[in-house]
């Protein structure tokens, strides 16, 4: 696909969810098929009509099995925050029709236990999961979504 037909496609709407436990570190998980050594926060697609809040509150209970009763959410981002994905992930991820996504991330307080979690859901996405620092929230992720990992911290900044 050449870079002047990338540039032509739109970014798919998704929402990522920062989830901080009562000693301040957030909750992320390994993807089962790409990037072993990389780790993320939950995210994903929001649904045609469907409002980003309750998209994120689906979408945290379908990767994680954390269900909104366990959670608060504290803030949120002010805007809508893209990320291109690399050239050669483009055919592969979302049948090529999309050149990245557009996240609304909200910061959440996990209410719960750990055995709370359980990322051994109906369709699992995660092979593992912990708890990390906000600060090495950017050293973990792939590189293509540094940015964004960067932005979310700088924007939950006082919350953290």
């Amino acid at each position: 696909m050449l870079q002047t037909d990338i540039d032509k496609l739109p970014y798919r709407p998704n929402v990522g969810v920062m989830v901080i436990n009562g000693s301040g570190d957030v909750f992320v998980a390994q993807r089962l098929e790409h990037y072993a050594d990389a780790w993320q926060m939950p995210q994903g697609g929001i649904n045609l009509g469907e409002d980003a809040r309750v998209a994120a509150l689906r979408e945290l209970e379908e990767e994680t099995g954390i269900p909104a009763s366990k959670v608060t959410i504290l803030a949120e981002t002010d805007g809508w925050i893209p990320y291109e994905l690399p050239a050669d992930l483009i055919a592969k991820l979302w049948n090529g029709k999309y050149r990245g996504q557009e996240q609304k991330w909200f910061l959440m307080r996990f209410l719960g236990e750990d055995a709370d979690i359980n990322i051994d859901t109906e369709e699992p996405e995660f092979s593992a999961w912990k708890w990390i620092s906000p600060s090495a929230l950017p050293h973990v992720i792939v590189p293509f979504k540094r940015d964004v990992y960067v932005a979310v911290l700088n924007s939950f900044q006082g919350h953290l």
